[in-house]
Order: C-alpha cells, then sequence, then structure tokens
C-alpha cells in the first residue's frame, strides 16, 4: 500500500467513522442514565434500591477499564467497539423485559462494562486515525461529542415514555443508538487503514513512513497513537504506586469531582420521584438541564487558559456543593418542584464551568517523557469517585433520608474544594503553564 500523506487524510472519513459512533452512543447514554432510577422505582425498588441500581452503570464502567485495553489491544479498536455496542444491545434488551429491580440490575451493570471497552477503544481509534497535528483539537471536539448527547438523549428518552407510557422503553432509544454505531463502523472505510468493518489490519495493509515523511505522516502518527493507548491501559496499578503521592493528594479532588458529576446524575432522578414528577417531564427537565451543560463546555476552557485551572475547578465544585445542600434544604417546602428545577439547571451551570477540569489536570500533571500510564491512572481515580458517589447516595438514603445524602454530597464537595485550593497551586503552579 502507498504511503498516505497528510494532504491525502481523509478527514470526512473520521467525522463518518469517528464522531458519527461516539455521537450515537452518547445520545443513547443520554436517554437511558436519567431513566434508570426512574425504572427501578416503577419496578417497586425504594429509593435506596433505585440509587444502588443507577450506582451499577459506573460501577461496571470502573471494573470494565481494568481488562478494556487487553480486549481493545487483541480485537482491535473498530472490532471492540463494534463488539462493545453488541454486548450494550444485550444489557439494555435484559432492561427492557426486567420484570424485577434485580434483573434491571443486571442489564444495567452489563451495559456499564460494554461502555467502558467502547470507551477506550473509541480513544485509541481516534488516536491512531488522526494526525498528530490535528489530535487535539479532534479529541477536543469528541467532548462537545459527549455533551451533545446528554443534552439530546433525555428529550428522546421523554418522547419514548410519552408515546408508549412505560418507563422502561426508554431503553430502546440506547439499542438503536448502539446498532446505529455498530452499522456504521462496519460500512465505513477504516482511513487509516483502508479495511472495513471486522477485518483485522494486516501488517502489509497498515501504511509506512519513510525517513523524510517520519514526522508528519499519519501512519507514524497512527503507531504513536496505538502505543500511547496500550501505554495508558496497561500497567495500571503499578503506575499507581509509582504516583501514589500526587494521586493520593491531588487524585482525591480529582476523584471528588468524579463523586459530584456522578452524584447529580443518580440524585436528581431520584429526587424528581421523590416530588412526585412523571417520568416524562422528569427526563424533560434532565435535558434542559443538560442543555445549559453542554452551551458551557468551551467557555469551560477559556476560563482554565486564561484565569488557570483553579478559576474553573473551585466554582465547579464549590457551586454543585452549594446546589446539594439546596437541595436538602428544600425538602420540607411546599414548592419542592419549583426549587427541584431552579437546582436541576444550577447544578448544570456549576458542573458546565468545570467541562474538561479532569482532562486538563490530567494533561498538566503527566510526566513528559511517558504520559500515558499516568492518563490511565489518573482516568481510573476519576472514574472510582465516579463509581462510589451513586453507593453513598443509595447508602444514606436507605439509612435516612435523600435529604441526608444529598447534605452528605454537598459535605463531600466541600471537602473536594479545599483539597484542590491547597494541591493545584502546589502540583501546577502558574509559571509551569
Amino acid at each position: 500500500m502507498t504511503s498516505i500523506t497528510n494532504d491525502a487524510f481523509d478527514l470526512r472519513g473520521v467525522l463518518l467513522s469517528g464522531f458519527l459512533p461516539a455521537a450515537l452512543f452518547a445520545i443513547g447514554e443520554g436517554a437511558i442514565i436519567p431513566i434508570i432510577p426512574i425504572a427501578a422505582d416503577s419496578l417497586g425498588a425504594s429509593l435506596a434500591i433505585a440509587g444502588f441500581v443507577a450506582s451499577l452503570i459506573l460501577v461496571g464502567e470502573l471494573i470494565g477499564d481494568v481488562p478494556s485495553g487487553v480486549v481493545v489491544a487483541r480485537i482491535g479498536e473498530r472490532n471492540a467497539m463494534i463488539g462493545a455496542a453488541v454486548v450494550s444491545v444485550v444489557g439494555l434488551l435484559v432492561c427492557t423485559v426486567a420484570p424485577n429491580p434485580l434483573v434491571l440490575a443486571l442489564g444495567v451493570f452489563l451495559v456499564g462494562l460494554s461502555t467502558a471497552v467502547f470507551a477506550l477503544a473509541r480513544h485509541a481509534y481516534m488516536t491512531t486515525a488522526i494526525p498528530l497535528r490535528i489530535r487535539a483539537r479532534a479529541l477536543s471536539s469528541l467532548g462537545g461529542v459527549f455533551r451533545f448527547g446528554y443534552f439530546v438523549g433525555p428529550f428522546l428518552a421523554a418522547g419514548v415514555i410519552h408515546l408508549t407510557g412505560t418507563t422502561q422503553s426508554a431503553f430502546w432509544v440506547h439499542v438503536v443508538c448502539c446498532l446505529g454505531a455498530a452499522v456504521v463502523l462496519l460500512v465505513i472505510r477504516d482511513p487509516a487503514t483502508g479495511v472495513r468493518g471486522l477485518q483485522r489490519p494486516t501488517r502489509a495493509s497498515r501504511p509506512t513512513a519513510t525517513a523524510t515523511d517520519h514526522a508528519t505522516d499519519p501512519a507514524t502518527a497512527a503507531l504513536e497513537g496505538k502505543q500511547f493507548v496500550k501505554d495508558e491501559s496497561q500497567g495500571l496499578f503499578q503506575t499507581i504506586r509509582a504516583h501514589h503521592r500526587v494521586l493520593v493528594r491531588l487524585g482525591s479532588g480529582a476523584a471528588l469531582i468524579g463523586a459530584m458529576r456522578a452524584g447529580r446524575q443518580v440524585i436528581l432522578p431520584l429526587w424528581a420521584v421523590s416530588v412526585g414528577l412523571d417520568d416524562s417531564t422528569a427526563a424533560l427537565v434532565i435535558g434542559i438541564a443538560g442543555a445549559v451543560d453542554f452551551a458551557l463546555f468551551y467557555t469551560s476552557g477559556q476560563i482554565m487558559d486564561r484565569w488557570g485551572r483553579l478559576a474553573s475547578a473551585l466554582p465547579c465544585m464549590l457551586g454543585l456543593s452549594i446546589c446539594y445542600f439546596l437541595l436538602a434544604w428544600s425538602d420540607h417546602l411546599d414548592a419542592r418542584v419549583g426549587w427541584f428545577i431552579a437546582v436541576a439547571m444550577a447544578m448544570s451551570l456549576a458542573n458546565g464551568v468545570g467541562s474538561g477540569i479532569l482532562m486538563t489536570l490530567g494533561a498538566d500533571l503527566a510526566p513528559a517523557d511517558r504520559p500515558a500510564p499516568f492518563l490511565g491512572a489518573w482516568r481510573f481515580t476519576g472514574d472510582l469517585g465516579s463509581a462510589a458517589a451513586p453507593l453513598v447516595i443509595s447508602g444514606v438514603t436507605a439509612l435516612a433520608t435523600i435529604a441526608v445524602a444529598s447534605g452528605v454530597m454537598g459535605v463531600l464537595g466541600l471537602v473536594g474544594a479545599g483539597i484542590l485550593l491547597r494541591y493545584v497551586p502546589r502540583y501546577l503552579p502558574r509559571t509551569l503553564r
């Protein structure tokens, strides 16, 4: 196969084979995440059990982070995304026919496992398919695609629930999105290797770089990207031990950022159930809140670049913490529905201000000579907080009330803000940025 130059790079092919499957998968995720606790409630689960069921998608992602690198390395990026989409469909079908919360929990956990594989494979594919000169812009745009999906998904779920009258029908939105993503990956040619679908690229099918174009050839960028993602997904616990100081100190702040964000995705649907909102209205409110979040993803980057990382991280944590406290305080008020809607919008505003903060902090902290293993450990730290928060909410709700659980999350937000205030300046002085 002849060498591929930058001039011949198929940007349209990458947009179709990379961004379109990611957008479809994100829309499906956005449709089901706010619905899971509501679906559990409709099957007879208590608020605490509904919160636990909702947490399993994040627990599944956390557990799936460990073997996903092996899976992607063994079968390839596109094949891994297609396989993950198929496994997600199986889990989603279990959710649609679940007769009780236990079966629903099994389906949700399976979706979480497959989501971890799809996420790493998607990262690997985008990294290997896109030349180094535009990789950063492409990956940052990919973050905007995720938020777009979380904005659109709840509206689709609300429409489907309204038309069918059943909460579990919302899972069909993600089924359609997963199948659509798999079809796109099957029929669109890989611009980096020239193969389609489930074909494994052979050594001969990969473009080769010459000495003259080594620095800019897409083949070289692809091989570098492949090694980067392989390094990121392997040697996780060894890397955690090697960087334990920063991961325990500043990483604990990152874990609490992840916890506050994940807790928001669980507590808002649970609160909607507790104040008596119907399923489609709850999805609609959460979708509008997602629009606020989506609108701020670029503004957050401007804030970080102009005024520093704390200017984004601290308002995000303090804003989310205040919102959790407001939810807890509003529990005894007559106008609880109005307060719920206002707090949902305020939470999205606070979360939007912190868009990209975890990826940015990880990139700032990563060693220049070998960044990928550190970034994998940093991502695992954030995922650990994301998986723990819904478990905390469900546990505290079972022992006390959902208002107390919201108050606990508010306290954790203040702790996280204190950690960030202390350690961000220590590890990332402005002169280093």
